[in-house]
């Protein structure tokens, strides 16, 4: 009886998780460690649809790959010998797009939770007049 509730649930949880993400990603944007070590990657979700349908599951965060950016700043006081200091790439521009897409899907399911709340109410007085 109360399917939608439950997927849309579903669907709340994994914006919580996904806005958690992205605001571990732009937290750590300007975090910079010494040449040599390994820098902050940022995460991604990844989620699947359920197979029976009721709803979508964090499956794992998976970490964007790619070189790391290597910038000279000899006043650093992370910096190697050589002046350079290591720099994570994260799109700020694209998680700010993620950000948005998150926080609708978000609102989106709230609504359809509040929408199924409502409906439920509203069977629950029929029944009873």
């Amino acid at each position: 009886m109360f399917g939608a509730m439950d997927t849309a649930a579903t669907g709340v949880g994994l914006g919580r998780v996904w806005m958690d993400v992205i605001a571990n990603n732009v937290a750590n944007a300007n975090t910079v460690r010494p040449a040599g070590e390994a820098p902050f990657r940022a995460s991604t979700v990844v989620a699947t649809a359920s197979s029976d349908l009721s709803g979508v599951r964090v499956d794992a965060l998976a970490q964007q790959g790619g070189p790391p950016e290597v910038v000279f700043d000899p006043d650093n006081p992370l910096a190697d010998p050589e002046g350079y200091v290591v720099r994570p790439k994260v799109d700020l521009s694209q998680e700010m797009t993620n950000l948005l897409m998150a926080n609708r899907m978000y609102g989106a399911n709230l609504s359809v939770m509040q929408q199924a709340r409502d409906s439920y109410q509203a069977a629950l007085q029929i029944g009873r007049s």
